[in-house]
């Protein structure tokens, strides 16, 4: 898998600009599933059909970036989020706009180092000597995201863009071990603009109206020195999202991808996320309501231009969810 997993992050794709990664992820798809379409967002819907419940999973092809919205007559670049761009991680980072020019953000000087790092304070230099020539490699309105190339350290890989490419390279591998034998009808969807409101998402599962649904993401870990007490952690397995700050999930989906992770041995591990939520939120509120849950591949360092993730969790939420699917989930179609 990490050969396509480099393939993702290493491509430009920030929220409403996903083009790029939607075709890449058509051409690794389209061999293995009866139908593949985009819809008018920029979702990209692919279809196994089945006879059972109908079922949709999600993942989100966005990543986090920056639009220039000024720039000063020395060539400097101000920015505005596009996303949750959280400036602490982001200086000295580099900086791809949509034309492939190259940038460094850096900060103005701050009275202590101890202050913190405000988004207000700091620009982007383009290697530009001034405004003219700024405006014309640049303009207004250019979006741009993190530039960093992938890397494979072992069990680990550590790129960008992990959040959620990582959720789509899993949904690929699936629909490829799958063979097209499922017992629930079945629907990965590859949605656009998450990170900036979970949009397509909404308007996806507005347009399939499934019987349930899973969202694909990444979630935060609390196995790093200091940090916030989480029963997350890289290496133990696929989490199981309990609640997100935006849902909280469908019992009977949790109880059922429990019981297929005990009956596997696939690793498992719960995760209630106190920040962030996935697509899974608007999702449940779609229509008259669908049934939601979410399953996560634990990240360190989200929304930076260095996320890792390990292999074991990719792999374990890939066999949980191979398992889900080849599974008639019925039962869950009314379960109040």
């Amino acid at each position: 898998m990490k050969s396509i997993i480099k393939k993702l992050t290493e491509t430009f794709g920030p929220s409403g600009f996903e083009k790029s990664v939607r075709n890449v992820i058509r051409k690794e798809i389209r061999d293995h599933v009866d139908s593949i379409k985009s819809d008018k967002l920029g979702n990209l819907i692919a279809h196994i059909k089945g006879k059972g419940t109908k079922v949709m999973l999600a993942s989100h092809m966005d990543e986090i970036g920056v639009v220039t919205s000024y720039i000063d007559k020395n060539g400097f670049i101000r920015f505005s989020n596009v996303g949750g761009f959280f400036p602490v991680h982001s200086l000295t980072s580099r900086i791809i706009f949509e034309n492939g020019r190259i940038g460094v953000i850096g900060e103005e000087r701050r009275k202590s180092m101890s202050d913190p790092v405000e988004m207000t304070k700091l620009y982007i230099d383009i290697g530009a000597r001034d405004r003219k020539e700024a405006e014309k490699l640049v303009p207004i309105g250019t979006f741009g995201c993190y530039e960093r190339g992938f890397e494979d350290i072992g069990k680990r890989i550590v790129a960008k863009a992990l959040d959620d490419r990582i959720g789509c390279a899993v949904l690929i591998e699936v629909a490829k071990r799958l063979k097209r034998k499922v017992k629930n009808d079945t629907y990965l969807v590859f949605t656009v603009q998450e990170e900036v409101g979970l949009k397509g998402a909404r308007t996806s599962a507005f347009g399939i109206d499934p019987d349930i649904a899973l969202a694909v993401d990444v979630t935060a870990t609390g196995d790093t020195p200091e940090a916030k007490k989480m029963a997350v952690k890289l290496g133990a397995g696929a989490a199981i999202k309990i609640k997100d700050w935006g849902i909280v999930c469908d019992p009977k989906i949790v109880e059922t991808l429990i019981r297929i992770a005990r009956r596997n041995k696939i690793p498992y591990q719960f995760e209630i996320l106190e920040r962030g939520t996935t697509g899974a939120t608007v999702i449940q509120l779609t229509k008259g309501g669908i049934p939601s849950a979410a399953v996560s591949i634990p990240s360190r360092y989200i929304h930076s231009a260095s996320e890792i993730v390990d292999m074991d969790d990719v792999e374990a939420a890939v066999k949980l969810i191979v398992k889900f699917l080849k599974t008639d989930q019925g039962g869950l179609k009314n379960n109040r």
